[in-house]
């Protein structure tokens, strides 16, 4: 590769084709705008060709520019993982996993989902909860190796990512000990009496929940909604109301929160998602998590 090639002019080309604009790489990178802008068009004046053309009130890359994105992220992909695999190498100690945890996610199955990672005797695991938008991003600029979701990755041809499925879980109801009898009485009938905990809509499954209520003619008495279904299981557990989890949890709820099931989400299924780079080499962790290491 040409020694003229000035990679910091690259990587700010990258982030700005990552992030769709030139203001969003700025903020991604603590920029002013003009420099990022600056460094663009040095790499385009070293290059010969434009690399970005105005659309609507954005940019998109030229027929150049969709040349050397994929090139670039193969630069920057091996340029992420340098520093960890020489250190790495040299220590012959740790194996470092970086997952993002997506904030609809079922905060007791993180553990059951890693579990093939988990075997790693040297394994230091580093996990950042974020809103799902937003870990997508780090995942594409590689501060991430995987994300752990709720759901799939919405197509994105600039971002480069695969969903593969972790498996599903049917949701049952679970009762702390005051609720269950009355719970049980005239089932499902009874949520419309009995405290109902739930989801918050921001969370994949609550539009399947909801839809299960106007299925069986209930309208639940809803008394509480959480984004984070740990807060939602801690809260139920100490008496608020009955709730929905995956049973995949069900042992961890009634053995560490006392919490009792008490009948099925007939037909409702909470899904797992790892989401990840098309990286030319691939982080073995990840793919331990896959099955395929």
């Amino acid at each position: 590769m040409s020694q003229e090639l000035n990679y910091k002019h690259l990587y700010y080309f990258w982030v700005t084709a990552k992030e769709g604009g030139m203001s969003h790489a700025a903020a991604r990178l603590g920029m002013a705008v003009q420099t990022v802008s600056a460094q663009v068009r040095a790499l385009e004046q070293s290059l010969g060709h434009a690399l970005f053309k105005p659309a609507g009130r954005g940019l998109a890359l030229t027929d150049a520019g969709l040349a050397a994105l994929p090139l670039a992220e193969q630069i920057f992909q091996l340029g992420e993982q340098l520093h960890s695999t020489v250190r790495d190498a040299a220590t012959h100690t740790q194996v470092r996993l970086a997952v993002g945890i997506s904030d609809g996610l079922p905060k007791l199955a993180v553990r059951d989902l890693l579990a093939p990672a988990l075997a790693e005797p040297h394994l230091r695991l580093l996990c950042h909860e974020d809103e799902f938008e937003d870990l997508l991003g780090d995942l594409a600029l590689h501060r991430l190796d995987v994300v752990l979701s709720d759901r799939a990755a919405p197509p994105n041809p600039n971002l480069r990512l695969y969903s593969h499925a972790l498996g599903s879980s049917p949701l049952g109801w679970y009762a702390p000990a005051q609720w269950v009898d009355q719970a049980r009485d005239h089932f499902p009938r009874s949520l419309a009496t009995v405290p109902v905990l739930l989801p918050s809509a921001h969370t994949a499954v609550r539009p399947r929940i909801d839809h299960w209520f106007e299925r069986h003619g209930v309208a639940p008495r809803v008394v509480g909604e959480f984004e984070d279904s740990a807060l939602l299981s801690t809260f139920g557990a100490s008496g608020l109301g009955v709730f929905p989890a995956p049973d995949r949890m069900r042992e961890t709820l009634t053995q560490r929160y006392g919490v009792v099931w008490f009948a099925d989400v007939d037909g409702v299924l909470e899904h797992f998602f790892a989401i990840g780079t098309e990286r030319k080499v691939q982080h073995p962790l990840v793919r331990r998590l896959l099955g395929q290491g």
